[in-house]
């Protein structure tokens, strides 16, 4: 049976559902986009365990937080699973399969891609009913979707869920808070001086990092607006975070490796505003209900960017050629187009986002005009 949805078609629900696998084992803003479909699940089948089939920072974030998570599973790291975290001890994907097939998974969900290496693990579950999506050189699940890149990463996983008899409640990716986070972030932090604002110059694609000397100038604006400033940063984002802090040459608090990722959830939540690259930590403030100022390609625009714009300003850089080499980048979903599609550079695509435009955003979201959220 299908029945409409605001979303379109939806599935019957499967009867006697006692236990669901979601596979999602990427990254954190991937996770992140997953969460509507997960509480859709949970609606549709409030008396079932979601099992999240994750990495081992999963299983830490999901540690004592409400939520439609129940429990999470560390999948194995394989080739278009998940890379190994480092100090990871090695383990086998035969060993988890056998494993998971004792857990008697009525359903089993690929929310993690197009499917060409994820779909075959899934499949091997053992569940009664799987559903996902596939690619063209993906093999099928027993329901599926086609996987077409430019579409809105959130919208995309509540179409998976609909398979499944699982209506959309929302589009608005929700992370709660745990006292723990907040606890941390204070630890951490100490009370406010004045009120905060976070920068995250960083992005593991260096395509996607606006220029440090921007952000620079972005915290100079506000610093003399009066905000305490934040510039947050994995480890590996130290060179960008200094960069940033040395160039404002105004009081800046570098925040590198000082908090889990719940305590940095904590600290967002904490702040008026965060201001970042597409990268994970923009996606996770907005989820923990902080007004957002991000900086996006304009293909990342089309598939994550937030969907609100109350008190949320995606703010785009529309270039399509390499800046290097000057190759379309574009056209490598599109074969019937001519252009080459790849090159090898890794350079900013949006250093055409001028810093006027981040401030003039920032400010309207900081002082909103009488009548706005």
């Amino acid at each position: 049976m299908v029945t409409p949805d605001l979303l379109g078609p939806v599935a019957g629900r499967v009867p006697d559902v006692e236990r669901i696998a979601v596979l999602r084992a990427n990254a954190l803003g991937d996770f992140i986009f997953i969460l509507p479909a997960l509480d859709s699940l949970r609606a549709a089948y409030p008396e079932a365990e979601i099992v999240l089939l994750g990495a081992p920072w999963h299983a830490k974030l999901w540690r004592d937080r409400p939520g439609p998570v129940d429990r999470v599973l560390v999948v194995p790291p394989a080739p278009g699973i998940r890379h190994p975290e480092q100090g990871e001890p090695e383990s086998s994907m035969d060993d988890f399969l056998a494993a998971a097939r004792k857990e008697r998974f009525d359903l089993a969900l690929q929310l993690h891609g197009g499917g060409a290496n994820s779909n075959p693990v899934v499949a091997d579950l053992g569940a009664r009913v799987t559903a996902g999506l596939r690619a063209e050189d993906a093999p099928p699940l027993d329901r599926w979707i086609r996987y077409v890149y430019y579409q809105h990463e959130v919208i995309r996983y509540l179409e998976v869920a609909a398979l499944v008899g699982a209506p959309a409640t929302t589009v608005v990716p929700t992370l709660s808070l745990t006292d723990a986070d907040r606890a941390e972030a204070a630890e951490v932090l100490g009370p406010p001086r004045r009120p905060r604002v976070a920068l995250h110059p960083g992005a593991t694609d260096t395509r996607r990092r606006w220029p440090a000397e921007r952000f620079a100038e972005v915290a100079r604006e506000l610093v003399a607006d009066g905000y305490e400033v934040l510039v947050t940063g994995t480890p590996a984002e130290r060179e960008v975070v200094d960069r940033v802090v040395a160039v404002a040459g105004v009081p800046l608090r570098p925040q590198v490796g000082t908090l889990s990722l719940g305590g940095l959830a904590g600290c967002y939540a904490g702040c008026e505003l965060v201001i970042s690259n597409d990268t994970g930590p923009l996606h996770l403030a907005a989820a923990v209900g902080t007004a957002t100022v991000g900086i996006y390609w304009v293909g990342n625009l089309i598939t994550v960017a937030n969907l609100l714009r109350g008190r949320h300003r995606p703010i785009s850089s529309w270039t399509v050629r390499c800046p290097v080499c000057g190759v379309d980048c574009t056209p490598g979903i599109y074969p019937h187009r001519p252009g080459d599609g790849e090159c090898p550079h890794r350079d900013s695509f949006v250093t055409d986002v001028p810093v006027v435009e981040v401030v003039e955003a920032a400010r309207e979201l900081l002082r909103p005009e009488p009548g706005a959220p």
